[in-house]
């Protein structure tokens, strides 16, 4: 099919004008400038990926998301953002989830419409400010600003996470997405880990509940340094990969085509509808987490190590999964199977667990206190770090689920905006249960029902849709780019190559063995 489309197109797409450069074969017609194709350094024989790179742009948005949300998740993981009384700070994340649900689920089409650079800058400021709002209700109690605060970075996290899903999901090629969302998880979930030791190591010594204004300034500079790395993304038409393909986009998007591009979405590919419960779940355990456990269950500083953990371990469960995901052994339909099983084992063994666990207290018995010193930590200190493990692996599978389904960078925008949306919406019912003093028992079964029952939900998608290779042409039926836009330089390169017939005209003239120009004849 690609082939057919190929030698149907014009020759003039391959004018010796649009030869390529010399020395790196790009088509800068097509793609950016030659400094983005060429290896940013080399070390002895290695080189390092250059700018344009589908691996070079996932570190670069991996660090983003370890400077922005990795630190807001370490704040996040000390319950109740580090405060000693969580009500507002609930309220706070409920505004927060609440807009991104709403922006998460459009975002698909205003990062397709306005480009993956600016919807990921536009997400970073939000993280920042939050921090700020912390910091201002560390010291004056404003609660007015820290609500604001979590609506407006609603609004920002739903643009940063669609970029960013959007960049994971469609830049590697179809055997390496495990590879690349483990990667992702581990570089981001770093984030919280380094993020954690700062309150552990600025708060070891103390018996307050709340954590003190140097460990918000700490993060605010943190963030900082990632919205301004945010700008240095580059764009989607700009991306080439090793083999010389690229990136399936839009090539000249209008707001009209983005909506009717999220309807078409919704309408020729319903199946997704399917998944919709487990990106619910993906995140309603957080309040849970961070607050019904961490925060009701252990003091500051047992809450900062519990937090270090807690990432940590999310970085061996993406690497885990990752790993299983790509297994070369299997057809990607048996991988697919494979990980279900294994993820609904994990899910019955873990929080199987924590149903044992939460038998011992509840919200009436106040708060524990417990510390790292005492007798009784190991046993809620290995369920905590657990329940790290299993959000990366539910996520992880969750995103190679969605990856598996299409290679369009569109589609995928608008899965990741799906996928942010509705986890983010799920978030937001968590935290408003939790801020309604919700029984600590109701707020587990609820996790445990709704992870069980979104999995049996999706195993349709999982088990029947999941093929072992998507067709080029299944994902370009909606993009006005063609199977040689995309299929690769290597294709293109060959016509160059080709030896060039001169024609002459009648007009041209001759020259004899004295070099003197006589008209032809």
């Amino acid at each position: 099919m690609a082939k057919e489309q190929k030698q149907e197109m014009s020759t003039e797409q391959y004018a010796p004008a649009r030869a390529p450069d010399p020395e790196s074969g790009v088509d800068h017609a097509v793609l950016g400038p030659a400094w983005m194709y060429k290896p940013i350094f080399k070390l002895g024989k290695w080189e390092a990926p250059y700018f344009a790179s589908p691996e070079f742009q996932l570190y670069l948005v991996s660090f983003v998301c370890f400077l922005c949300p990795g630190m807001f998740n370490a704040v996040s993981g000390l319950g109740g953002g580090g405060q000693v009384n969580p009500t507002d700070v609930n309220n706070s994340n409920t505004a927060l989830y609440s807009t991104f649900a709403v922006v998460g689920f459009f975002a698909g089409s205003i990062a397709n419409r306005i480009g993956l650079r600016l919807t990921l800058s536009m997400g970073g400021l939000g993280y920042f400010l939050y921090v700020a709002s912390l910091l201002s209700y560390n010291i004056n109690q404003n609660s007015g600003f820290l609500i604001f605060a979590g609506a407006f970075l609603g609004v920002c996290a739903g643009l940063l996470w669609c970029a960013q899903g959007a960049v994971m999901l469609s830049y590697p090629q179809e055997h390496e997405k495990g590879k690349y969302i483990a990667v992702f998880w581990v570089i981001f979930n770093l984030g919280g880990v380094i993020g954690s030791l700062v309150p552990l190591g600025q708060n070891m010594h103390s018996t307050a509940g709340s954590v003190n204004n140097g460990t918000y300034i700490a993060f605010l500079v943190l963030m900082a340094i990632g919205f301004v790395l945010c700008w240095c993304l580059a764009d989607c038409k700009h991306i080439k990969r090793k083999d010389g393909s690229r990136v399936i986009v839009i090539k000249n998007p209008t707001w009209k085509s983005e909506i009717v591009g999220l309807w078409e979405t919704l309408i020729n590919d319903s199946y997704i509808i399917l998944m919709f419960p487990m990106f619910l779940a993906s995140n309603w355990f957080y309040g849970y987490h961070f607050n019904s456990v961490n925060l009701a269950y252990f003091n500051v500083r047992t809450r900062a190590l519990n937090s270090l953990l807690y990432w940590l371990m999310q970085m061996v469960g993406a690497f885990i999964f990752g790993q299983l995901l790509d297994l070369k052994c299997l057809s990607r339909p048996w991988r697919a199977k494979l990980n279900f099983g294994i993820l609904l084992a994990v899910t019955m063994g873990i929080w199987g667990g924590g149903y044992a666990f939460q038998k011992q207290y509840t919200r009436e018995s106040g708060a524990i206190d417990t510390d790292f010193t005492d007798s009784g930590y190991i046993g809620p200190m290995f369920l905590y770090m657990f329940y790290g493990f299993y959000d990366a692996a539910f996520q992880t599978c969750t995103y190679w689920y969605m990856g598996s389904l299409s290679n369009n960078a569109r589609k995928l925008a608008n899965f990741a905006g799906f996928y942010k949306g509705i986890q983010s919406a799920g978030a937001a019912g968590m935290w408003s249960m939790d801020a309604k003093k919700t029984a600590y028992m109701t707020e587990f079964a609820s996790c445990w029902g709704l992870l069980v029952g979104s999995m049996l939900f999706a195993s349709p998608v999982i088990f029947f849709k999941i093929k072992d290779s998507t067709a080029v042409e299944d994902d370009l039926r909606f993009s006005d780019e063609t199977a040689a836009d995309v299929l690769g330089a290597s294709n293109e390169l060959s016509e160059f190559e080709k030896p060039q017939t001169e024609t002459y005209t009648p007009t041209e003239t001759l020259r004899d063995s004295n070099d003197e120009p006589t008209p032809k004849a």
